[in-house]
This record gives C-alpha cells, sequence and structure tokens, in this order.
C-alpha cells in the first residue's frame, strides 16, 4: 500500500535510505558513524540509493 501522505514519505525515505553499511559485516550503523557498531571497524560505504522498480 503506497504512502500517500508527504510528511510520511519523507519519514520514510530517510529511515530506509540514509544509513551506512559496514564493509567487513554488513551491518547498518547511523548517517553520522565514523566506526562499526558490530565490528568496530571503520570502513564504511553510504547505502545505495537509486529508486526505481524491481525487475
Amino acid at each position: 500500500m503506497p504512502i500517500t501522505d508527504v510528511t510520511k514519505r519523507s519519514i520514510a525515505q530517510k529511515r530506509r535510505l540514509f544509513f551506512k553499511i559496514c564493509f567487513d559485516c554488513g551491518a547498518k550503523n547511523p548517517i553520522g558513524g565514523t566506526r562499526c557498531r558490530k565490528c568496530h571497524g571503520s570502513q564504511m560505504r553510504l547505502k545505495n540509493r537509486t529508486l526505481g522498480a524491481k525487475k
């Protein structure tokens, strides 16, 4: 069921798209984090934010 409310949609997009992924263990981390919460590694990447239909 699609979200039609603009504020709820922006909250959902921030929750789903704006975080970092650890290269070592794959854990989700906050966007402002510098070290992984799970393995304490420092190699992290931003989540891919490409929006589009699934194949």
